[in-house]
């Protein structure tokens, strides 16, 4: 089991590692000068040379990407000459000391640094652990009710096959949750609930978690403003749950012990619930785990339309203004969640069956 664990950890460390090659070298061909944005109108020569020189990108691609390795590395490597262009600097990193490896060389352990933003020249770790919160309440929000519903609804599509029940649903599923893009979906519904009917939804097209009371001033919970982003978002996995459920279940039902189960006298209630469902539910476990990591990364667009301030509309507020280590932060935190889910989604499987480990 331990050598198990150990390989999809592995598996998740060469991963990260080829999204962080990617990202590089993605991001230093894009057109642009962030000496001109972080700038302005100040832009000149000589300014523009000592940001180049600050931010390194007046040293080769090589080295650039080596250092930007070095940076987001938990253990690295460092000057402690403050002259020197890897200069263990006081104002990036947060160290513990490991070992000296010269005279004005070191190996730290460190919190990994993602830059500074261009424009407001806070660290991108600080912007991510402000805004990351709000995306995942709003995220783990739309699969509670994704799931929940889904299950629900494929169940029910499931007893009643070929329905009218069963064909609405599926029509739906297929046309309105898979179909339709989610800033699409959210326009839609912001303007009907949020406009149209919003004296009698209560509901308003924009808002965050966190708001500022008008009474008080002080900043409080608005959990009315989680309802219509979450509805959006979760729509699209709403539907892949109905018919994973649905198709999953009628599986199961025509196996042998089902069958038994009815000889036997069993209310169809007893036999979906007791015995048909625990089994059908294993590749919506699935789903559901995968989508949770998707929900994260997806809900750039939909926190936009309802201007919800989550890491999602930073991202989007950063591309309009090319702040390009936000950008560039946020991608490495969706794919580090992305991975990490992975892997504790397969340490699970291996527990729960041990053929996995050996495949």
């Amino acid at each position: 089991m331990i050598k198990f664990v150990l390989q999809k950890i592995g598996y998740g460390i060469v991963v990260l590692f080829g999204v962080i090659t990617v990202i590089f070298f993605l991001f230093n061909v894009l057109p642009g000068d962030p000496a001109t944005v972080m700038l302005g109108q100040r832009a000149n020569k000589e300014a523009v040379e000592a940001v180049h020189k600050d931010l390194g990108i007046n040293r080769p691609i090589i080295e650039q990407y080596i250092n930007y390795l070095n940076d987001l590395s938990p253990i690295s490597w460092h000057k402690t000459n403050d002259k020197d262009f890897w200069y263990l600097n006081p104002s990036k990193y947060s160290w513990f000391p490991l070992f000296k490896t010269g005279a004005q060389s070191t190996m730290v352990l460190k919190v990994p640094y993602l830059r500074k933003s261009y424009i407001t020249k806070r660290p991108v770790s600080d912007i991510i652990i402000d805004t990351l919160p709000e995306t995942a309440v709003l995220a783990f929000s739309s699969i509670v009710i994704a799931s929940c519903i889904g299950i629900f609804l494929g169940i029910i599509c499931a007893i009643k096959k070929n329905s009218w029940l069963d064909k609405s649903v599926f029509v739906f599923a297929t046309t309105i949750g898979m179909s339709a893009p989610s800033y699409l979906t959210g326009l839609i519904i912001a303007w009907l609930f949020g406009f149209i009917l919003s004296q009698y939804t209560g509901l308003n097209p924009s808002g965050s978690l966190f708001e500022i009371d008008d009474w008080t001033g002080e900043e409080v919970i608005s959990l009315k403003n989680l309802i219509l982003p979450a509805i959006t978002l979760g729509l699209r996995p709403l539907s892949i749950v109905i018919q994973l459920t649905r198709s999953s279940l009628l599986d199961v039902l025509t196996q042998d012990y089902i069958r038994t189960a009815k000889a036997k006298g069993l209310s169809t209630r007893v036999i979906i619930v007791k015995h048909a469902l625990k089994n059908a539910l294993n590749p919506v476990v699935t789903a559901i785990s995968g989508w949770f990591a998707g929900l994260m990364a997806g809900a750039v667009f939909v926190e936009r339309v309802f201007s919800w301030k989550g890491i999602g509309y930073e991202v989007v507020e950063a591309l309009s203004k090319n702040d390009l280590p936000i950008v560039m932060g946020a991608t490495l935190i969706f794919a580090t969640i992305f991975v990490i889910i992975n892997i504790i989604v397969d340490i699970v499987y291996g527990i729960l069956d041990p053929r996995v480990r050996f495949k």
